[in-house]
């Protein structure tokens, strides 16, 4: 039985050729939490690890960002992000939408930095601060 809008769970990925980020978000709250990252090869996924957060948090949505040039054109890392998101949709039948996230990398840095200085600054700790962040936003954009 699937939640009423606004009471979801959303899994949210940083998409990566190497790593995707991953973070969980409650739409009640607006807020999401970095859950960590999963290895891809060639931008496919550790498929076993993203099934295991999936099944761990059961998401009503997946929220894909997408990396767009600054002017707000697509690159190869977009349509690469795009497909992503049709596999894993095809492959758990979740929903899965797509948010801009321009400049998530350097916000999540900077967040990160407050938090606990330069030894914060991992890339795992980054690509999944970034997925948090690509929810935030995505929440701002559909509810704000």
């Amino acid at each position: 039985m699937s939640k009423v809008i606004g009471q979801r769970t959303v899994i949210g990925f940083d998409f990566g050729k190497k790593y995707i980020g991953v973070a969980v978000g409650q739409e009640l709250t607006g807020s999401a939490s970095p859950l960590g990252s999963i290895k891809a090869k060639e931008g496919i996924p550790n498929w076993d690890s993203l099934g295991a957060y999936l099944k761990e948090w059961q998401p009503e949505i997946i929220v894909v960002g997408l990396p767009l040039n600054m002017d707000g054109s697509e690159q190869q890392l977009t349509l690469d992000a795009k497909k992503f998101g049709s596999r894993v949709a095809g492959r758990y039948g979740v929903k899965v939408e797509y948010q801009d996230e321009r400049l998530t990398t350097a916000d999540a840095k900077e967040r990160l930095f407050a938090r606990g200085g330069y030894r914060n600054l991992k890339k795992e700790n980054i690509d999944a601060e970034s997925a948090a962040l690509i929810i935030e936003s995505f929440f701002e954009a559909n509810y704000g």
